[in-house]
């Protein structure tokens, strides 16, 4: 008997591994529907909404801000993960959001980043927090990744290292991959490293 009920443990632990880290999000879990978001102003002039890429097989939503430097090393990796998939018609658009309400993050400071930047991505305000807030998102940067049926299929860090020059694993790219075929990558959650989001407090 105990031999049995402990090959059965060895045999749950990857399982539970990989349930404890999709655990880290307190919102959502892998396989959920994306939490819907509307009317939110862009650095482009325009506002935009989930349902506006409709015709895009994979959107890949990244919370970033202006002055953590974590999101500032990442600017570079997220500028060529766009135009990497650009070129791909109704394939993988990406959409940055800034939910951090400080001097820094104003609207008219983001589009002077935009700019300065040339930013090939829309980069969304989150004035209210309720957008970062109904994803589970803590920290800046951190990504999710969604299907065509707008499921949740990644959570996390883009890649297993910060320093550019040490990646070995690029857990967005192979999520986006994964979604193209129609499958679940084998990594689906892994944490995020950053800036905290500092949300408001809230009675």
């Amino acid at each position: 008997m105990l031999p049995h009920l402990l090959l059965t443990l060895l045999t749950a632990l990857p399982f539970l591994a990989g349930n404890a880290i999709a655990q880290d999000n307190q919102k959502l879990r892998i396989g959920d529907v994306a939490p819907d978001w509307k009317d939110l102003a862009g650095t482009d002039g325009a506002r935009h909404s989930l349902a506006d890429l409709s015709s895009n097989a994979v959107v890949v939503i990244c919370f970033t801000c202006n002055s953590c430097p974590y999101s500032v090393d990442y600017e570079d990796r997220l500028i060529a993960l766009a135009r990497q998939h650009a070129k791909t018609s109704g394939g993988v658009v990406v959409v940055a959001m800034n939910a951090n309400r400080r001097p820094s993050e104003t609207l008219e400071k983001m589009t002077e980043r935009a700019r300065q930047k040339n930013f090939p991505f829309l980069y969304l305000i989150d004035e209210t927090q309720q957008v970062a807030d109904s994803y589970g998102a803590v920290y800046t940067p951190e990504f999710f990744v969604l299907n065509k049926e707008r499921r949740v299929v990644y959570m996390g860090a883009m890649d297993d290292r910060t320093d550019a020059t040490q990646v070995t694993a690029r857990h967005v790219e192979d999520a986006i991959s994964a979604a193209l075929a129609g499958k679940i990558p084998t990594v689906t959650s892994v944490p995020a490293r950053g800036c905290a989001i500092p949300f408001r407090q809230r009675r």
